[in-house]
C-alpha cells in the first residue's frame, strides 16, 4: 500500500491533499560558489507537442501573436475554428523582451510527452526503456536547485505544476542516491484538484488547536518515516514543517473556496468557454506566483496534443497557449518581488511530424502525430523553438537566433546558471548540456 492509499484508508483526506513534498533538508553538503543573475526562474513546457510550422515559421499565419512578432493573417479555414481572444496584455510581442531561438532541438530519444518532459527537467536525454511509473534516474532541476543552493531552499520556493496528472508527479524528484523526495518540489495539478466536487469536500479545511496539531504532527511524522520513496534507504520521505503546512492549507482552502463560489469560472474575463485546461493551469500557476513568489517554478500545457485527432482544435489550443504565456509574464511583472527579477524560459517539450496521419477534421485538415524514436521516424518531431525573456540587464532583448542552436538538455544548465548553483553541482551529477549564453548578457 502506498502513502496516498494509506491516507485515504485512515480518512486523512485533508492531510493528504496538502502533503506535497515541501520539506527542509537537514544541512548542506556543498559550499556555494556561484552568483545569481536573478532570484526567480519560471520554465514553461509549452503546449504538448508543437510543430515549428505552426509556431515560429508561421506557415498558416501567426497563431501566436502574443508571443511572436509576425504577420497576423491566419488561413481562413483555421481562423474559422479558433477562439476570439482579447489583445495580448503585453505592450508588444513577448519575443521583444528577450531572445528567440527559432531552431532549437530535441536531440535524442523518443519524442513522447513523458520522456521529453523528463529531458527538460533533468537535462539528460532518455532512452526507449523509460518506465512511466518510475521517477527519473537522474536528479531533476528541483533537486539540484534545492540541494545546491545556499542557503538551502525549502520547497515553497520550488513548484512543479502540470495540466495533466498521469505520470507527471513522478518528475518531481529522482531515484538518484543522495537526492530524492527530500529535495523535491511542491507538486500541484490544478485542473484535477481544483474542481467543484473537490471544493465541496475540502473547501472548509479545519484549523487545528495546539493539542490537535500535536496529535496531527505525530501521525504525519509516523507516515513520513514509514512511507519513503522506495529508492534510497537513507531517504526518510517527506518531512513537513508545521508552519509551511499551515501556509499551504490556507492557500488551498482559499483557492478551493474561490472555486466553490464560482469566482474562477472566467478569471481572465476572456469568456468562460475559452478557458480550457491550459489556461486554468496557468491561472493557478499565477496564484502560486502571487502567494509564494517561488524562486523556481515549472508549468506545462498539454491541450495542443489534440493534434493527433483534430488539426484545427490544435491550432485553437496553440492560440490559447500563446495568450496564456503572455498573461503569465504580465502577472510576473505585476507581482512585487518577482517583477524585473525573473527570467522566463518557454520551450515545447518536442515537436510534431512533417507528414500527417489519416485523420481529417471538419475543416479538411489532416491530423499530425509525433514519432521520432532513436533516429527513426519523422525528424521534424525534434524541431522546436525556445524563448528566453527577462530583465534587459540579464537577457538580450529582441534578439532572434535563426540558425540551429541549443537543445532541450540546455534548459537545466541555464536555470542553474541563472540561480547561481551551477558550479556547486558535483561533476558526476552535472547535466551534460550548456547554458544558453547567446541569450544572456
Amino acid at each position: 500500500m502506498n502513502r496516498s492509499e494509506f491516507l485515504k484508508t485512515l480518512g486523512l483526506a485533508t492531510a493528504g491533499a496538502i502533503a506535497s513534498p515541501y520539506i527542509l533538508p537537514s544541512g548542506r553538503l556543498f559550499a556555494s560558489t556561484g552568483s545569481r543573475a536573478v532570484n526567480h526562474v519560471v520554465v514553461c513546457l509549452f503546449a504538448g507537442g508543437v510543430r515549428n510550422f505552426e509556431s515560429v515559421q508561421m506557415i498558416d499565419g501567426n497563431l501566436m501573436p502574443s508571443m511572436l512578432q509576425g504577420s497576423a493573417g491566419i488561413s481562413p479555414d483555421i481562423a474559422a475554428g479558433i477562439a476570439s481572444l482579447p489583445s495580448s496584455p503585453l505592450g508588444q510581442p513577448l519575443q521583444q523582451y528577450g531572445t528567440l531561438y527559432k531552431e532549437f532541438r530535441f536531440g535524442e530519444g523518443p519524442t513522447g510527452h513523458y520522456s521529453a518532459h523528463q529531458v527538460a527537467l533533468t537535462g539528460r536525454y532518455a532512452d526507449t526503456n523509460l518506465n512511466l511509473r518510475e521517477s527519473p534516474k537522474w536528479p531533476t532541476m528541483f533537486e539540484l536547485y534545492r540541494k545546491h543552493s545556499s542557503p538551502v531552499k525549502n520547497a515553497l520556493n520550488a513548484w512543479w505544476i502540470s495540466n495533466q496528472l498521469g505520470p507527471y508527479p513522478y518528475l518531481n524528484y529522482s531515484s538518484y542516491e543522495g537526492y530524492g523526495s527530500l529535495y523535491g518540489a511542491n507538486y500541484m495539478q490544478p485542473t484535477s484538484f481544483y474542481q467543484p466536487s473537490t471544493a465541496q469536500a475540502l473547501g472548509n479545511m479545519r484549523a487545528y488547536t495546539a493539542g490537535q496539531r500535536t496529535s496531527r504532527d505525530k501521525v504525519r511524522d509516523f507516515l513520513d518515516k514509514n512511507f519513503n520513496s522506495g529508492y534510497n534507504p537513507n531517504d526518510a520521505g517527506v518531512i513537513n514543517t508545521t508552519t509551511e503546512a499551515d501556509l499551504l492549507r490556507d492557500f488551498h482552502a482559499a483557492t478551493l473556496a474561490g472555486v466553490q463560489s464560482g469566482l474562477y469560472v472566467d478569471p481572465w474575463a476572456i469568456g468562460a468557454p475559452n478557458m480550457n485546461n491550459d489556461l486554468y493551469c496557468m491561472f493557478f500557476a499565477e496564484k502560486v506566483i502571487q502567494q509564494f513568489k517561488p524562486e523556481l517554478l515549472v508549468v506545462n500545457m498539454t491541450d495542443v496534443d489534440i493534434c493527433h485527432f483534430d488539426f484545427t482544435r490544435y491550432a485553437d489550443a496553440l492560440h490559447k497557449a500563446d495568450y496564456a504565456v503572455a498573461h503569465l509574464w504580465n502577472t510576473i511583472q505585476n507581482t512585487p518581488g518577482m517583477a524585473n527579477d525573473t527570467v522566463l524560459i518557454v520551450v515545447p517539450e518536442h515537436g510534431r511530424n512533417q507528414m500527417p496521419n489519416t485523420v481529417i477534421d471538419g475543416f479538411g485538415r489532416y491530423a499530425i502525430d509525433h514519432t521520432a524514436i532513436d533516429g527513426s521516424g519523422d525528424q521534424m518531431s525534434r524541431e522546436i523553438f525556445c524563448l528566453v525573456v527577462g530583465p534587459p540587464n540579464i537577457v538580450r532583448q529582441n534578439q532572434v537566433i535563426s540558425q540551429v542552436r541549443g537543445e532541450s538538455i540546455d534548459v537545466v544548465p541555464t536555470v542553474a546558471r541563472l540561480l547561481g548553483f551551477d558550479s556547486d553541482i558535483p561533476v558526476g551529477v552535472r547535466p551534460p548540456g550548456q547554458y544558453l549564453g547567446d541569450a544572456l548578457i
